[in-house]
C-alpha cells in the first residue's frame, strides 16, 4: 500500500516544489500572499487529479506513458508543462522584487483566482469524462481508442486545453504581474499550436473524429476557434 500511495503523491509534490522554488527564489522573499494563493490552487487541483486518477488505474497508467507520443509533441510538452509556466512564475517573482510594472487593479486578483478555479474544474471534468485523457498525443489503439462526446466534449473538442490556456492566463492576474503576461501568452500560443496539431492527428487517424469535428465546431474557445 505504501509504494502506490507514494507514487500518487509525486505529482502533488511536483505541483508545489518547482513553482515554490521559482516563485520565492525570484521574488527573494517568502511573505508573498499572491504566490501562496497560486500554490494553494495548484495543490487543490493536483490532489483532486490524483484522487480521480487513483480510481481509474488504466488512465493513470496511460498518463505515465510519456514515451509513446508523437515525436513533434515532446518539445511542445516541455514548453507547455514546464518551461512556459516556470518562465511565468520567475518573471512574476522578478517583477514583484524589482517593481518593473505598476500594480494591477484590485479586481485582478479575485478575477484571476476565479478563472483559475473554474479552469481547474474544467480540466477535472474533461479528465473524468475522457478515459483516453493522455499526457501525450497518440492514438491509443492498444486501449480501444474511440471518440469521446460526453461531458465538456459536447461543447468544445479540446476542453482540457481550454482549461490549461485559461489557467495560464489567470496566473499573472493572481501574481499581480503585468510582465508575467509575456511568457504566459507565449505558453498559451504554444498550447493553441498543440491543439491544432492534435486535432489534425485525430482527424487523420482516429475513426469517427472527422464526423465529431463536423458536429462540434470549436476546437478551443467557442465561438472564436
Amino acid at each position: 500500500m505504501g509504494i502506490p500511495i507514494l507514487r500518487q503523491l509525486v505529482p502533488v509534490v511536483f505541483s508545489l516544489a518547482i513553482p515554490s522554488v521559482c516563485l520565492f527564489a525570484s521574488a527573494g522573499r517568502l511573505d508573498w500572499p499572491n504566490a501562496w494563493a497560486l500554490l494553494g490552487i495548484n495543490l487543490a487541483g493536483s490532489v483532486a487529479s490524483s484522487l480521480l486518477l487513483s480510481r481509474n488505474p488504466d488512465l493513470l497508467a496511460e498518463r505515465r506513458n510519456v514515451k509513446a507520443g508523437k515525436s513533434w509533441d515532446k518539445p511542445i510538452v516541455g514548453i507547455v508543462v514546464l518551461a512556459g509556466p516556470a518562465a511565468t512564475w520567475i518573471t512574476a517573482g522578478l517583477d514583484t522584487r524589482f517593481r518593473w510594472s505598476e500594480v494591477m487593479p484590485a479586481a485582478a486578483f479575485p478575477a484571476g483566482v476565479a478563472v483559475a478555479i473554474l479552469s481547474a474544474a474544467l480540466l477535472g471534468w474533461a479528465m473524468h469524462s475522457n478515459r483516453f485523457f493522455s499526457a501525450v498525443v497518440r492514438i491509443q489503439k492498444d486501449r480501444g481508442h474511440t471518440v469521446v462526446t460526453s461531458g465538456p466534449y459536447r461543447f468544445v473538442r479540446h476542453p482540457g486545453y481550454t482549461g490549461m490556456v485559461a489557467f495560464t492566463l489567470a496566473t499573472p492576474l493572481i501574481l499581480n504581474s503585468r510582465w508575467a503576461f509575456v511568457p504566459a501568452l507565449i505558453t498559451a500560443a504554444v498550447t493553441g499550436l498543440r491543439t491544432a496539431l492534435e486535432d489534425r492527428t485525430l482527424s487523420n487517424e482516429l475513426d469517427g473524429y472527422a464526423d465529431y469535428a463536423h458536429r462540434v465546431k470549436y476546437r478551443l474557445v467557442p465561438p472564436i476557434w
